[in-house]
């Protein structure tokens, strides 16, 4: 994707109280022992097998893609909120939401995000759809969620294949480094938002100042990894090798009901939690992808255009 210079224009703001959010998920405490291992011939071998016993079947992998001096020059705005009151994190979420609508023009074919912070923005498209302010514009979801926000807010939606082109993505982030890169997917929509965000001319990303890291993994909260339900330890214990030297730990996610997490791509998800920071994001992106059985992972690398950030004193815009 070509980097895009973005202009912002200087707005004042105005602060409202929202609803407290549900907690951002956990990370897991530890490994449920119910949990099957698919490729066992039975079921009482199944139940005895255990991640901590389990040892991949090939040498333990490398990081051999060479890193990648980049150059990209990033740039920064920021709107600074004069005598502002206490804000929680959600506050902060719709100013930054709020602001990326700025972006959206009537006409457009758009990127809908998924998770609490995308939520505020398909909200403020609805409401600006209803006033006559925005017109003729078309949704294209990432999530199944995301979709039924929308539609009970009757804005108009498409998918990838009637709509292959995408003028503007917005969408939230769980961790964005100096350079813009990402980390996304605790949602667990990693898969359609990666299509769809790639599909699309711009990608603008909101956030708040938590999610700013120096390195990618460096919230030690997890990076997602989408696999196929097929033999979904051996990757796991693969994935948990790959990163050694970065003191990862690999579990599967479960859902609320104490079964494993399922994505609306029917595949479940390996959570990654790494002790330090990923010392090369091109590199392990590339290893990741080359397994078998993964499907996609949580790293957006070079894909934002501009990165809207919300804290205590403002709303700061990081374009390249």
């Amino acid at each position: 994707m070509s980097p895009n210079k973005l202009i912002t224009t200087t707005t004042p703001l105005q602060l409202t109280r929202l609803p407290e959010h549900p907690p951002t998920q956990k990370k897991p405490t530890h490994q449920p022992p119910w949990l099957p291992y698919p490729c066992s011939p039975s079921s009482s071998s199944s139940s005895s097998s255990s991640l901590h016993h389990a040892t991949p079947s090939s040498p333990r992998l490398t990081l051999r893609t060479p890193s990648l001096n980049l150059r990209t020059r990033t740039k920064f705005s920021s709107i600074k909120a004069q005598s502002a009151p206490v804000l929680t994190q959600d506050d902060l979420k719709k100013l930054a939401a709020d602001k990326a609508v700025e972006y959206v023009k009537s006409g457009m074919v758009l990127g809908l995000g998924t998770g609490s912070t995308a939520a505020f923005v398909v909200a403020k498209l609805g409401e600006l759809l209803k006033t006559g302010e925005l017109t003729d514009i078309v949704g294209v979801p990432t999530s199944k969620r995301t979709e039924e926000q929308a539609r009970s807010l009757n804005i108009p939606l498409s998918i990838l294949d009637d709509h292959p082109h995408i003028d503007l993505a917005i969408d939230g982030a769980d961790e964005v480094d100096p350079l813009l890169n990402l980390v996304k997917g605790r949602g667990g929509a990693l898969l359609r938002e990666k299509m769809v965000e790639a599909a699309s001319d711009e990608f603008v990303v909101v956030a708040d100042e938590t999610k700013l890291v120096d390195g990618l993994g460096g919230s030690k909260l997890a990076m997602p990894v989408e696999v196929v339900k097929f033999c979904w330890k051996y990757n796991l214990v693969r994935l948990q090798e790959m990163f050694k030297d970065e003191g990862v730990e690999a579990k599967l996610r479960v859902g609320e009901n104490g079964k494993p997490y399922v994505t609306d791509n029917f595949n479940y998800i390996v959570d990654l939690y790494f002790e330090n920071p990923i010392k090369d994001g091109y590199a392990a992106g590339k290893e990741i992808s080359g397994l078998e059985g993964v499907v996609e992972h949580g790293l957006f690398l070079d894909m934002a255009t501009a990165v809207i950030i919300a804290g205590k004193t403002g709303v700061e815009v990081k374009s390249k």
